[in-house]
């Protein structure tokens, strides 16, 4: 079980590019919060991770009070909350709103240029959409900033020569360039993310520095594998190969929380999930995550998203936020309230 790709699932990924820019010195935009943001663009989704990629140049991105990272040419800034934010080129330069400069161009990814006659940087940015967020065990482990170089990374080069694909064939007009640079975001948002874990063997509990330990690796592996199964903590420990104590103490230490309560938070990630395909029912959902009961699922679920798993579905059904390549073998939907 591949474990991030199964979490990634989780979060409904669905991207696109939404920005190709040249900025001169001096210049300064001010990127609103990813809800505000969305309603400019062609998303039905209200959370938004954003990120920006150099292409040439430099700058600096600033959020919350006062945090900042400074930007290089193949340096990729990922917003998984997305905060409100700004990028800049120093200090000398007024704040402009980015609904300003990318409201009137929509859905256009032409290169757009302001600022200054100084020195020229160059930015794409993307947005994904993360409807699923609530809860999640990924992003409640992640910074509310991360940067990654992509120069340091393998695929460094070759994804950055698909950004510039994905921009030409915005620009030409070509059929299925929406796709392309759709996918081309997503693949952006996973290898900076990947760069981040990669870089960071020291993160706080959460569920990232438990997938990168051997023994939890295993036993988060387990947990996504078999979400279904009657586990308990004798039962885990058994197919880890560790006692019940070590292994308690350990994913407590590690992921911040004990195996049973991930495991819980986890059904409830992957029942938000299902619910979202065509055919599914409550019932079926129910029985592929572990509960033994409708009643039981209905409670915790509300719980945990504040609607009752048929209200979840439906709403989720008429947004066509289904998530595929998960087999629940749902028959004809039922009345699920």
């Amino acid at each position: 079980m591949d474990v991030l790709s199964d979490v990634l699932r989780g979060l409904r990924l669905e991207g696109a590019l939404f920005l190709h820019a040249e900025f001169g010195e001096p210049w300064c935009v001010q990127a609103p919060a990813g809800a505000q943001l969305a309603l400019m663009l062609p998303v039905q989704a209200t959370r938004l991770a954003i990120c920006h990629l150099v292409l040439e140049g430099s700058c600096r991105v600033q959020w919350g009070e006062g945090q900042g990272l400074p930007m290089r040419p193949g340096d990729v800034v990922v917003l998984p909350r997305g905060e409100a934010h700004c990028l800049a080129s120093g200090a000398g330069a007024g704040a402009v709103s980015l609904q300003h400069l990318v409201a009137p161009r929509l859905p256009d990814l032409t290169r757009i240029r302001y600022g200054g006659p100084g020195d020229r940087t160059r930015l794409v940015c993307g947005w994904l959409a993360l409807e699923r967020g609530h809860g999640h065990p990924l992003l409640d482990a992640l910074p509310s900033a991360f940067l990654t170089s992509l120069a340091q990374r393998p695929c460094g080069g070759w994804l950055t020569q698909s950004v510039l694909y994905a921009l030409d064939e915005s620009a030409q007009g070509r059929p299925g360039a929406d796709l392309v640079g759709a996918r081309v975001a997503e693949a952006l948002f996973v290898e900076a993310l990947r760069g981040h874990l990669d870089g960071h063997p020291d993160h706080p509990p959460g569920w990232t520095m438990g997938s990168q330990d051997p023994q939890i690796g295993r036993c988060l592996s387990l947990l996504h594998g078999q979400p279904a199964r009657a586990w308990d903590l004798a039962s885990l420990a058994h197919e880890v190969g560790v006692s019940r104590s070590v292994l308690a103490a350990r994913f407590q230490q590690l992921v911040g929380m004990a195996p049973m309560h991930y495991l819980a938070r986890w059904r409830l990630v992957l029942a938000a999930r299902l619910l979202g395909e065509p055919r599914s029912t409550v019932a079926r959902v129910c029985e592929a995550v572990g509960y033994a009961s409708e009643s039981a699922f209905h409670r915790a679920f509300k719980r945990e998203y504040g609607l009752a798993p048929g209200h979840w579905r439906r709403r989720a059904q008429r947004s066509g936020a289904a998530m595929p390549g998960v087999g629940v073998d749902a028959g004809a939907a039922s009345s699920d309230d």
